[in-house]
């Protein structure tokens, strides 16, 4: 086991500057040895802010210096892309949401991942917490039976970000979220891949449904991206589910989500909403179950840190639970792409 972790990044932009980057660095047991962007004037200025021994436009070059993991943030297209030529590299991988943009690049990474053994990882920052792994943990023993029908909602304050303006709280940041990643329908921007995708991943950690068909509508902002989702899925053991997202929350409104899973033994609930934060195990036999959750005014305790520490972790060497394994991003995928051609073409769309 080495002493510490060669981490490269590739994609060095607003979400990489403000969290990945230092986290890296504040873990003691990392070396962030090379970063890539597009960008010379925009690299250089992250070097010298974050003292990065190399850095290249061209992200091929980083793997001169033989990283243990690689982190992907560049914009949601390239996602795939740059995640397969990691993992090809023999890296672990740690690629942010969404893991691909279509069905066939989650596959293909799938593939590699598990003929290589390498870890994928997409840091979906409530999927790392000790409530949401007890969750999975309850539907795995068997506490609310077989699953027949879920009911998962998350909402955002995001209409900015969606519609093609600066997003508001990130004004003091070193660099903004470009709209062509965030609010073009045609390079993956919408509500579904830039927020449904955290509560997709949620449901497919704590359950081991699988797709198989989605029925959506969606409520576009002006650049045509989404800002309101509403869909059925079924699932391939007849169990339904509804799924709704809203960009449409107040800036002064943490964001949302909301959990129902109901089963032959009982039910599932969590609601991470400030104030009334919950995780409980409903059961027929009223041997119910509670499981707390710290009330932090935050977004359920969402961390973008934790996720990051057990990637640092994994390319040690060390065992830690993956709780955005390829897997899950596969099936949130499959479910976001199913979304949009069921709302273009208003039909029931087949996931593949």
């Amino acid at each position: 086991m080495s002493k510490k972790s060669k981490i490269i990044v590739v994609g060095a932009g607003w979400w990489a500057c403000e969290f990945h980057l230092p986290h890296i660095l504040a873990n003691s047991n990392a070396e962030l040895v090379g970063v890539s962007r597009i960008g010379s004037a925009e690299l250089q200025q992250i070097q010298k802010h974050f003292e990065i021994p190399f850095v290249s436009e061209d992200h091929t070059e980083l793997y001169t210096l033989q990283p243990d993991g690689v982190i992907v943030a560049s914009p949601h297209v390239f996602h795939a892309e740059h995640a397969k030529y990691a993992l090809e590299k023999g890296c672990h991988v740690l690629v942010e949401k969404p893991m691909a943009t279509s069905t066939e690049d989650a596959e293909a990474l799938c593939s590699i991942a598990r003929k290589t053994g390498k870890t994928l990882m997409t840091p979906y920052g409530l999927n790392h917490t000790h409530y949401m792994e007890s969750a999975a943990d309850q539907v795995a023993v068997g506490s609310i039976g077989n699953i027949q029908h879920v009911a998962l909602h998350m909402s955002s304050a995001l209409m900015d970000l969606f519609g093609g303006e600066p997003m508001v709280e990130t004004e003091t940041h070193m660099y903004r979220p470009h709209s062509s990643t965030w609010a073009d329908p045609n390079r993956a921007g919408g509500y579904g891949w830039g927020q449904l995708s955290h509560a997709l991943a949620a449901l497919f950690f704590v359950t081991s449904l699988e797709p198989e068909s989605v029925f959506a509508q969606t409520v576009n902002s002006k650049t045509g991206a989404d800002y309101y989702d509403s869909a059925v899925i079924n699932f391939g053991n007849g169990a339904s589910a509804v799924l709704s997202g809203a960009a449409g929350l107040p800036k002064h409104c943490p964001p949302q989500l909301d959990l129902k899973i109901y089963g032959t033994e009982g039910m599932l609930l969590l609601d991470v909403e400030p104030e009334r934060e919950r995780l409980q195990i409903r059961r027929f036999d009223k041997e119910d179950v509670f499981v707390q959750i710290e009330k932090n005014g935050g977004f359920g305790s969402y961390s973008t840190q934790e996720s990051m520490n057990r990637f640092i972790d994994i390319c040690r060497g060390e065992s830690r639970r993956n709780c955005g394994n390829h897997e899950v991003g596969l099936k949130t995928v499959q479910v976001l792409e199913a979304l949009y051609k069921s709302a273009k073409s208003n039909e029931t769309i087949i996931c593949h």
